[in-house]
């Protein structure tokens, strides 16, 4: 399994300049990057300066993070997140990104059930016929907040079963299948090549439900089951190509950046590597 590592763990603790420079130091195969994170790394910089990056260096895209909110919305709203995903396709298409994150929407309206189905679908579905020529997959990442239109994993994987293309699936945070009680027995029944992004993430003993992102901590460190997750993943053909630490912790966010990044490909690979041959970089 190759390591990969999202900016927001360290979010505006660091520069996207020392995200990509830490992680090529510390042997990271892969980057997700936050959009939100992109504007001041282009003050200085150009998306062809980025794309050169990841051309000579280990270091390659693995993911833009994260088209927000998308589904059950206004159509003046739809046709706005459609032109935003257009705008991600291309420079995605630049840097090599093999996949766009797309998040539900969270929101205190009630919608049935079927109202959030039908939506997903009808969106994530078009995201596919965009993204096909760029040859970029839609991971589509369940959130596990009571607030959240689609937060467990047995509801995101059948919406990715109705949409029913081959270049959308789920992103599976663990983080997300904790916070609202997301069931090991569903994981089992699912189809593991619809799994296309995996989140390690840990969290602090809080009830479900009441979790929330700044909660997570490195894993090992909480009583998220992580050895259930993997060991299920690998009996349902989980191949394991690429798994991507992603944490929100405000104390994190006061450490010395490098320090954060190096202590996640630690805490990673404590945990991974009891399911997962790591896959080293040749340098490293």
């Amino acid at each position: 399994m190759k390591l990969a590592y999202n900016v927001a763990t360290t979010k505006e603790n660091a520069t996207l300049e020392q995200d990509l420079e830490f992680c090529e130091k510390h042997g990271f195969d892969y980057v997700e990057i936050q959009m939100w994170k992109l504007p001041a790394y282009l003050e200085k910089h150009t998306l062809d300066d980025l794309a050169e990056f990841f051309r000579t260096n280990h270091l390659k895209l693995l993911s833009l993070n994260a088209l927000e909110f998308f589904n059950n919305r206004s159509k003046e709203d739809e046709e706005q997140i459609i032109q935003t995903f257009k705008e991600w396709l291309e420079i995605g298409k630049k840097l090599g990104a093999q996949y766009i994150v797309a998040v539900p929407n969270i929101t205190e309206e009630k919608f049935l059930h079927k109202d959030i189905k039908d939506s997903c679908v009808e969106l994530l579905r078009e995201f596919s016929d965009l993204a096909r020529p760029y040859g970029i997959k839609v991971a589509f990442e369940f959130i596990g907040h009571p607030q959240a239109t689609v937060n467990t994993f047995k509801q995101g994987y059948e919406i990715v079963q109705e949409v029913n293309r081959d270049n959308v699936g789920l992103v599976l945070d663990c983080f997300h299948f904790h916070g609202m009680g997301s069931r090991l027995v569903d994981l089992k029944q699912a189809d593991g090549s619809k799994i296309f992004l995996l989140h390690i993430d840990d969290a602090d003993d809080y009830p479900i439900g009441i979790v929330r992102d700044e909660d997570r901590c490195w894993p090992g460190h909480g009583v998220i089951d992580l050895d259930g997750i993997f060991s299920t993943l690998k009996e349902i053909g989980f191949h394991g190509e690429v798994c991507s630490i992603e944490l929100f912790r405000p104390e994190y966010y006061k450490m010395n950046p490098e320090e954060v990044i190096k202590s996640s490909k630690e805490t990673m690979v404590d945990v991974i590597s009891k399911h997962y041959e790591i896959e080293e970089p040749i340098n490293q």
